[in-house]
């Protein structure tokens, strides 16, 4: 940790996911995107072993999860590129994972953490200084999410083989997009630095 005008910079992954402001986010892990993904398997293995640690390290939890706006209130290039959820089954929407009572799903309409929530007052007001990023799609909400972040002052890690897409080549070319700016870490080393009670 380095001290630079009276602030703690953390360098180290130990220091960057200390549990004691660090926050775990499972991007829109929902039943018809988990069907979807090249890597399903491994996939809920490595969110479903964050998911477990981070509860037991106590850690604030957040899920997101695509809530559809009806067509007159969906901007016009949603429109455009026919994005519709229509006539889809009920629970293609529904998580494919299952939040306890204290952590906190956030319903959604972009493909931002940020844009329409109340997400960062949460995080704030939890001390969070450090995402840990899990989800689906890699190249669409969790990459733009995950680039916000950084913008608004927060460490960002981005769980590399617990993120997916339906397209492999996308998901893998926005992986290398955000390593320039992004930490990027396999499950078992952000499960280390989270440690254990």
């Amino acid at each position: 940790m380095k001290d630079i005008e009276g602030k703690k910079v953390y360098e180290t992954p130990d220091e960057i996911m200390d549990k004691s402001h660090t926050a775990l986010i499972v991007w829109d892990v929902q039943n018809m995107l988990v069907n979807s993904i090249f890597n399903k398997e491994e996939f809920l293995k490595n969110v479903n072993a964050l998911i477990s640690r981070a509860r037991e390290a106590k850690m604030p939890i957040i899920y997101t999860r695509i809530t559809p706006l009806s067509k007159k209130f969906q901007p016009k290039p949603s429109l455009a590129s026919n994005r519709s959820f229509d006539g889809m089954p009920k629970d293609a929407l529904e998580l494919a994972v299952t939040p306890s009572e204290d952590e906190v799903v956030i319903h959604k309409n972009t493909a931002s953490l940020f844009i329409g929530t109340n997400a960062e007052m949460l995080l704030r007001n939890a001390g969070v200084e450090s995402l840990i990023f899990t989800g689906i799609a890699t190249e669409y909400g969790v990459e733009s999410s995950a680039r916000e972040a950084v913008n608004r002052g927060f460490y960002v890690v981005v769980a590399n083989d617990a993120v997916s897409s339906q397209d492999k080549e996308s998901h893998e070319r926005s992986l290398l997009n955000m390593q320039r700016l992004i930490k990027e870490l396999p499950t078992s080393e952000i499960l280390k630095a989270i440690g254990e009670e």
